[in-house]
């Protein structure tokens, strides 16, 4: 098993550095509901198809991401809260690539 290491800012303000599996072809929006860092429902709520932005997180460090695809652009577009630094987490696949990525939780 080969984990790497994300640091993610819930929505009440506290920091988690949490482990994340790279072999088990997980997203970060799955990796937030696995640790319970948003309550029950409020994240995922389309089941990570870049439909509903309830995981949109706020990219915080410089860590190289894939582009956006066109639905996840699209989806950004109608979001509320949207940032320069918005994703999808439902879209960011836990890679070696994003070891030591950190990012926030957009509110609800």
């Amino acid at each position: 098993m080969s984990d790497i290491k994300i640091t993610i800012v819930d929505r009440e303000g506290i920091r988690h550095t949490v482990d994340a599996p790279t072999d088990m072809n997980m997203n970060v929006m799955e990796l937030v509901r696995a640790y319970e860092l948003a309550p029950e429902g409020t994240i995922g709520i389309c089941g990570g198809m870049a439909m509903c932005a309830s995981c949109q997180c706020y990219i915080l460090n410089d860590v190289e991401l894939p582009e956006k695809n066109p639905d996840e652009d699209a989806m950004l577009w109608e979001a509320f809260n949207v940032k320069e630094n918005s994703r999808l987490g439902c879209q960011i696949h836990l890679t070696p690539e994003i070891e030591g990525l950190e990012l926030e939780l957009a509110p609800e």
